[in-house]
């Protein structure tokens, strides 16, 4: 499920008034969030969190939709449950075997660079790479060969798992990425905004597996490469840990926001059924804008 889009530079296609914490309510942030995403043809679902005040918008947040690449960041935090559990280091190595099984009926399929947003992992099948390296690639350059391969590592179904035990009950991965026959079948990797901002409020607190792994897989959300939505509503000095995800007619972005003087958020944003690309995520990138301005008056 490549991640491709070309360079978008980010204006404000819909005039949105000034508005100060004092001088409006949370009511009026989801007023112009939906006013703005009303505008576009598809689905949208907005999670947004204060972590300082616990104060939310939520815009049919248990919706669900195709994981497409936001599913690695629950992969992300098994393989450091994993990595803690002392089931391997990060110092492990594993072969570049683009060779998988699927979900549907076990037989094997392999990965297209074509339909990749990371080449050259491909480059070298049969080599080996350490386990640190394609968690790296899997995040910020949302690698699929990478996300496949800590599939085989992990297992989808562990993931789940420590979805529920974090209390997402609604993200669902069953499979890796490119698994066409089970996508024919419905067999899909699922989320919702709800349980995406509930995912990275626990790893913005810190209670992701523990402090010192939440502070690391944060680090590495920070690398994220696509910055079409949450990061382009935000001035350059923002910070956004975060995971994207994007095939034709979905586009999504769910992350941590973290001001300056200290502050954080958690923003999510999901999208199915967009017709015209690049006009969504120019609305997309207007809700992150939108709600920069409601936490900076």
């Amino acid at each position: 499920m490549s991640q491709r889009l070309g360079t978008l530079i980010i204006t404000c296609l819909i005039a949105l008034p000034s508005f100060s914490q004092t001088g409006s309510s949370l009511e009026t942030l989801q007023q112009q969030i939906s006013a703005t995403l009303h505008q576009e043809k598809g689905n949208f679902a907005v999670a947004f969190k204060d972590l300082s005040t616990g104060k939310e918008v939520l815009i049919d947040e248990h919706e669900l939709f195709h994981a497409a690449s936001t599913m690695k960041t629950p992969v992300l935090i098994e393989v450091y449950k994993q990595l803690a559990k002392g089931k391997f280091r990060m110092s492990d190595e594993i072969e570049l075997k683009n060779e998988f099984r699927s979900i549907a009926d076990t037989s094997t399929f392999s990965l297209s660079p074509a339909d990749d947003s990371e080449f050259e992992l491909y480059k070298h099948i049969g080599e080996k790479r350490r386990v640190d390296s394609l968690v790296y690639l899997m995040i910020t350059v949302s690698s699929n060969f990478a996300t496949n391969l800590l599939i085989d590592l992990v297992g989808a179904k562990n993931v789940t798992q420590t979805m529920r035990d974090l209390g997402a009950k609604d993200i669902q991965v069953l499979r890796g990425v490119e698994d066409g026959k089970a996508y024919q079948k419905g067999m899909n990797n699922l989320v919702t905004a709800y349980d995406l901002m509930l995912i990275f409020e626990q790893l913005a607190k810190g209670k992701a597996v523990s402090p010192r792994a939440s502070q690391a897989m944060i680090q590495i959300l920070l690398d994220q490469q696509f910055r079409e939505i949450i990061p382009a509503g935000v001035p350059a000095n923002v910070r956004v840990a975060h995971k994207t995800g994007f095939f034709k007619g979905v586009h999504h972005d769910s992350g941590i926001v973290f001001l300056p003087d200290g502050r954080k958020y958690v923003l999510v944003i999901l999208s199915k059924n967009i017709e015209d690309e690049d006009h969504a995520v120019h609305a997309m990138a207007s809700v992150s804008t939108s709600i920069y301005k409601y936490m900076n008056p």
